[in-house]
């Protein structure tokens, strides 16, 4: 059922997975303070039962299930677990994910890398998906968010590993998108560009780089359950996906000098950033 109109939150028992920080804890509050009963699954108990005790301290409703979702028993075990503890479960945000940044050039002994990648960010979320899909067929309804990137619609260098993990996510979505339209089942793509996220912390040049804040982003999520899309992204992602589709070898080569000026203006300005701040370290 292909239903764009908006519907209430409160009420609703949403899981959401990687809610131990980032987008995830962050949809998770947005959702508790709308009135949703929050089901939050990630490896870091101690950092679940944080989020939980905000919540709860806020006037909201969330429970915490530990899984490991890189382990298919552990996350078959939590599914079951959340079968038994709640007789609906009309949302599952599938947000956990696993991000890489190399080169191929230098990932031709790190195969793990590929297999890693795909475990957290494709497997799991369709395990999850699979694992609970029973129970919104039973209920006559329900909605799967899957949370993906602009990488998958546009492509991105360095990025093949999470990029693949993610298309493949992408097009299981469309699948069930398609499958479920009868039963009262949505499902949504969130497709998001670059979020000031612990995940891109590390990579000192993303500064320099246009970046969601993650406030906005959870809100996507909480904006995707109210309005059960088929997509949510940006402009650009979807107007790159389009020329992509349309003309693959004149768009690409676009991508890779888009790319290739973006990264080195960001590269050049991180290089003057260090350069001033040795400078004061210097007259200090």
């Amino acid at each position: 059922m292909f239903n764009n109109k908006s519907r209430p939150v409160a009420g609703l028992t949403v899981v959401i997975t990687g809610a131990s920080s980032g987008i995830g804890e962050e949809a998770a509050k947005q959702l508790a303070t709308a009135g949703a009963i929050v089901c939050l699954v990630a490896r870091r108990k101690d950092e679940l039962a944080r989020v939980r005790t905000q919540i709860k301290a806020a006037g909201g409703k969330a429970f915490i299930y530990p899984a490991d979702l890189s382990d298919s028993a552990s996350v078959d075990t939590c599914c079951k677990t959340l079968l038994a503890k709640h007789k609906r479960i009309d949302v599952l945000v599938n947000n956990a994910g696993r991000s890489i940044r190399r080169l191929l050039r230098d990932s031709v002994d790190r195969q793990h890398d590929f297999e890693r990648t795909m475990q957290l960010n494709y497997f799991a979320a369709v395990r999850m998906t699979m694992n609970l899909l029973p129970r919104m067929l039973e209920q006559g309804g329900g909605q799967v968010v899957n949370v993906s990137s602009v990488a998958a619609l546009m492509s991105s260098p360095r990025f093949a590993a999470y990029s693949a993990s993610k298309a493949a996510l992408d097009s299981f979505s469309r699948s069930l998108r398609i499958e479920l339209a009868s039963s009262g089942i949505d499902v949504t793509t969130i497709s998001y560009p670059l979020v000031k996220t612990a995940m891109t912390e590390p990579t000192k040049v993303y500064k320099y780089f246009p970046q969601m804040e993650v406030a906005d982003a959870a809100r996507w999520i909480v904006e995707a359950v109210q309005t059960r899309p088929a997509r949510r992204s940006t402009p650009l992602a979807l107007a790159f996906n389009l020329a992509i589709n349309a003309a693959p070898g004149p768009a690409l080569q676009q991508l890779a000098r888009y790319y290739k000026y973006r990264i080195e203006r960001a590269q050049k300005r991180l290089a003057q950033s260090e350069e001033e701040n040795a400078d004061q370290g210097a007259e200090g």
